[in-house]
């Protein structure tokens, strides 16, 4: 007995005898071609090759780091227009641009018109959004419905938005006594030319916003609502104490899409208004076209722009390091 014992093989879990059930079809079927074609996709899946990421590298950085760094190289050049070889002339450009008064006044219009679009595009998105979040059927229909701007282009937005405000043929004879315009021209005055521009912007992109706002609100857990509605607490009360708090980071990610958005703003005031009348709403985008495109100043077009991309990108980390939105913390207390 003992001899037969030390003869059987010890299995895998450490008893002698033979080897558990299904172990034998288990390395039958690891080691026939099919199985080694799985083990060999898993690796490659599990360890993901380095040079899967060279296309995307490279279209990156051609299209956006390489103009980039020539806009700066360009920022640095005199008078040049576009033609022949750039001349270094050192930080003339920038000296300029800090003495430009029409700089100054496309500044304080370009932070106005942040200023509206994140006060106008932020509420109705967050509260579209929350309430697209709900199951019912008809929310999913009407969801749909409205983010039907989404998919047009801002070309065709701006035309569309000009013929409606157009004070001799359009909707604006009959809408503008209602908003303050007794003549219907809201586009050729300066404070109705950049609200509308806001509006226009917020038209087209609140349903993005108010589909982040949508994906954030279905990520909060049900059980506080449910422990809330226990307690006693109304749908405002749920919405200001549960909702507002868990949804502070989609907030910060949607405010920062908004502000770099408004600050590099330039096709629907190109198409609306052309920065007028006069420069009532010519932001330093479109200030940066005209410069570079109507007065062939690219160097100076350069300076201006690449200090938009400077103060875009430093308001976007201080937003992010501000509101707390880069420790990625859990918002989902007691959870």
């Amino acid at each position: 007995m003992s001899s037969q014992a030390e003869a059987r093989p010890a299995s895998k879990d450490g008893g002698p005898g033979r080897a558990p059930a299904g172990a034998q079809g288990s390395d039958a079927r690891d080691d026939a071609p099919q199985g080694r074609v799985r083990r060999s996709v898993a690796a490659r899946v599990g360890r993901p090759s380095p040079g899967w990421a060279v296309p995307g590298v490279l279209f990156f950085a051609v299209f956006a780091v390489a103009p980039m760094v020539y806009a700066v190289y360009l920022s640095f050049c005199g008078s040049w227009g576009g033609l022949g070889t750039p001349h270094f002339s050192g930080l003339s450009n920038w000296t300029r641009l800090f003495q430009d008064s029409d700089v100054r006044q496309a500044t304080v219009i370009t932070i106005v018109l942040t200023v509206l679009s994140w006060a106008f595009q932020t509420p109705v998105a967050l509260l579209l959004g929350v309430w697209a979040a709900g199951r019912e059927k008809n929310r999913a229909v009407l969801s749909a419905v409205f983010f039907i701007p989404l998919v047009l282009s801002t070309t065709a937005i701006a035309l569309l938005f000009k013929a409606i405000l157009d004070p001799n043929f359009g909707l604006a004879t009959t809408i503008g006594p209602w908003l303050g315009f007794p003549d219907g021209n809201i586009i050729g005055s300066s404070n109705g030319a950049l609200i509308a521009v806001a509006f226009v912007g917020g038209w087209q992109f609140i349903p993005f916003h108010t589909l982040i706002y949508q994906g954030g609100a279905r990520q909060i857990p049900e059980v506080l609502y449910q422990a809330a509605s226990i307690d006693g607490c109304g749908r405002w009360r749920q919405f200001f104490h549960i909702t507002l708090p868990q949804l502070r980071h989609t907030i910060t990610t949607s405010s920062v899409l908004i502000i770099v958005g408004s600050l590099t703003s330039f096709e629907t005031v190109f198409l609306l208004t052309q920065g007028g009348p006069g420069t009532s709403s010519t932001t330093l985008s479109y200030g940066m076209y005209r410069e570079a495109f109507q007065g062939f100043d690219f160097g100076y077009a350069s300076a201006l722009g690449t200090a938009l991309v400077v103060v875009s990108t430093l308001l976007s980390l201080l937003m992010v390091k501000f509101s707390g939105f880069g420790s990625m913390r859990s918002t989902r207390e007691g959870m």
